[in-house]
């Protein structure tokens, strides 16, 4: 078959390179001009356990299958990574319950080296820090998500596949029991395809809306979540990641280190109306307040504003969080074409197994 696949972020390239080694013809639509210029370039870069999410959601099957898969990937390719583990502290006992049921939560989806900590045994790995208990995952790493992207670009070309820059994707519609594809840009064209998947992120929505045939009611709400991010002055004070308990809409304000050694803090959680990529250097002070619960050494003025992402979300505050929605033939009833809904946290973990998904969907 010939498929597109509309958006060159992490998940987009997965996907679209699954179908190259499968001995399809496969295009990526890109409205940018470089790949990962999206939520994919906008994260804390970590390869997550999957540990969070309830059992056989979507999130927590392909979060394992998918961590497995992306380690094995980077050593083969030679993506840049560390399994530098990562500790999820509590510092009070409404904290310590929750801890412990994501320490459950685990063990019922399946990750692998998971451990329940006192607080001493915590502040024996990593002296700086301040807690009542923790769970190790030893499993959860970091990667360069470019390098990884790169990669995945490089695997997909090298099966015959290639991406199309600067190609925004205005409408999709049946045409000749396959799909028609129209896109702007400086060169608008109509292509005729197989399938189209949907991998648009932030503008999957729009997308979904704009493809004659497909039901509006199944297009999930958007709800933009900003999680801004915080470099620190100074030596790393850790040498794991450190994860709060979580909070409404996100993981909580936690300790990352990039491959160069470097700490940061974020993102925390700010619901938004419309895309925005500034930090507020005032919102230092609730950064503050929460690491310094398990960090109580974190120095005034140590934090200064770094960078910000935003999350394609289809629940808000309050509500419990959305699993992923891979809505696919099966499911809709319109042959040859996918559309990704609410690909956020844990995605760049997930991204291998959901193209391994994506592409067993097309195929049956």
């Amino acid at each position: 078959m010939d498929i597109l696949v509309v958006g060159a972020g992490v998940v987009g390239l997965a996907i679209a390179r699954a179908l190259a080694l499968r001995g399809h013809g496969a295009i990526v639509a890109e409205k940018t001009g470089g790949i990962g210029n999206g939520v994919s370039s906008r994260n804390s870069e970590v390869i997550h356990g999957g540990m969070y999410y309830p059992s056989g959601s979507l999130r927590a099957r392909h979060c394992v299958a998918g961590r497995r898969m992306l380690y094995d990937f980077c050593s083969s390719h030679g993506v840049p990574h560390a399994k530098c583990g990562k500790l999820i502290v509590a510092t009070n006992e409404l904290e310590q319950a929750k801890i412990e049921g994501i320490y459950e939560q685990g063990i019922a989806n399946g990750v692998e080296g998971l451990s329940f900590l006192s607080g001493a045994e915590a502040r024996a790995l990593e002296p700086n820090l301040s807690c009542t208990g923790a769970v190790l995952s030893r499993e959860t790493g970091i990667v360069d998500s470019h390098a990884l992207m790169l990669a995945l670009q490089g695997d997909l070309e090298s099966a015959g596949g290639m991406i199309a820059f600067h190609t925004p994707v205005e409408g999709i519609a049946q045409a000749g029991g396959g799909w028609e594809v129209r896109t702007g840009g400086a060169e608008p064209a109509v292509l005729a395809v197989d399938a189209v998947v949907n991998a648009a992120g932030l503008g999957a929505q729009a997308l979904a809306r704009s493809t004659e045939g497909y039901p509006p009611g199944r297009v999930p709400p958007l709800v933009l979540a900003k999680g801004n991010y915080f470099g620190c002055r100074g030596k790393p004070a850790f040498s794991r990641l450190i994860y709060p308990a979580p909070v409404d809409g996100g993981l909580g304000t936690h300790v990352t280190l990039d491959l160069a050694g470097r700490m940061r803090f974020g993102p925390d959680v700010e619901w938004i109306e419309s895309e925005s990529y500034e930090v507020d250097p005032a919102r230092a002070e609730s950064f503050y307040a929460s690491i310094r619960r398990y960090w109580p050494g974190l120095p005034d003025g140590a934090l200064v504003p770094d960078y910000a992402g935003v999350r394609p979300k289809l629940t808000g505050p309050g509500e419990k969080a959305a699993d992923f929605m891979i809505d696919g033939p099966q499911e809709h009833g319109l042959p040859g074409l996918v559309h990704l809904f609410g690909i956020e946290s844990p995605g760049l973990t997930s991204a291998l197994s959901i193209a391994e998904d994506v592409a067993r969907r097309l195929s049956n």
